[in-house]
């Protein structure tokens, strides 16, 4: 699986879109127990801090030490570097796998193996993450430019998973239709470019490059950022299933 997060988790952590309630409460009602959640590839840890109010234990693992360093604490959250593919977790033992935003660089074989493994009979299994978001036409306009034509052949070659919704990848489970769902925020002209400074083309970018190709953005963006705050919107996409 690859890193592309390390080098700057604590940025990631401190601008990366959160997932709204409406996600959590769905996947939460088509899932039976509530003693074993595991949140894996956790990143900034925001999945299982929001899954440790619900559970009794939390399992929290990435590849990454410097991600887990940085996540969020909760008393009844345990974090571990451990990749998706092999775990130390029994067998038969929990009762809910979330993944957001990460699925896409697993390897997908071995991964569900290591869930049906894991996963309590009638276990569920969620994998949901957001694509390119929307905040107003002129703002769109310059992204999607950014997005497709300037750090557009940076991506990541899975990055596709991501803007084809998962559907497109391996699911052998017993799949439960979902709704659409969306986040949203206002975010400021700062912290809208920090976030966009985390995307993994751009660090790409920069390193074949040598330059930031987000400070020319930026300067556009000012031209028509005059607002203190704007609404920004995620789509949200989910696939949930049981074994």
């Amino acid at each position: 699986m690859k890193d592309n997060f390390s080098g700057h988790a604590a940025d990631y952590a401190r601008f990366r879109p959160a997932y709204p309630e409406t996600l959590y409460n769905f996947i939460l009602a088509n899932t039976e127990g509530r003693e074993l959640a595991w949140d894996c590839a956790t990143g900034n840890g925001q999945g299982a801090s929001e899954l440790s109010s619900h559970f009794r234990t939390v399992y929290a693992t990435d590849l990454s030490q410097k991600q887990i360093d940085n996540a969020m604490r909760k008393v009844n959250v345990h974090y571990s570097v451990q990749v998706a593919e092999q775990t130390s977790f029994n067998d038969n033992s929990i009762d809910l796998v979330t993944v957001g935003q990460a699925y896409h660089w697993f390897n997908f074989d071995r991964f569900h193996n290591e869930v049906k493994r894991v996963l309590k009979p009638g276990g569920t299994v969620a994998l949901f993450g957001y694509g390119l978001h929307a905040v107003d036409e002129k703002v769109n306009e310059l992204m999607h430019h950014f997005y497709y034509d300037i750090v557009g052949p940076y991506w990541d070659e899975e990055r596709k998973y991501i803007d084809e919704q998962y559907k497109n990848t391996p699911f052998p489970y017993l799949e439960i239709a979902c709704p659409e769902f969306e986040f949203t925020a206002k975010w400021s002209i700062d912290h809208y470019i920090g976030y966009i400074k985390t995307w993994s083309a751009v660090k790409h970018f920069e390193k074949a490059k040598g330059f930031d190709p987000v400070d020319d953005l930026e300067k556009e963006l000012r031209k028509y950022w005059k607002e203190e705050l704007k609404t920004i919107k995620f789509p949200i996409f989910l696939r949930l299933g049981r074994v």
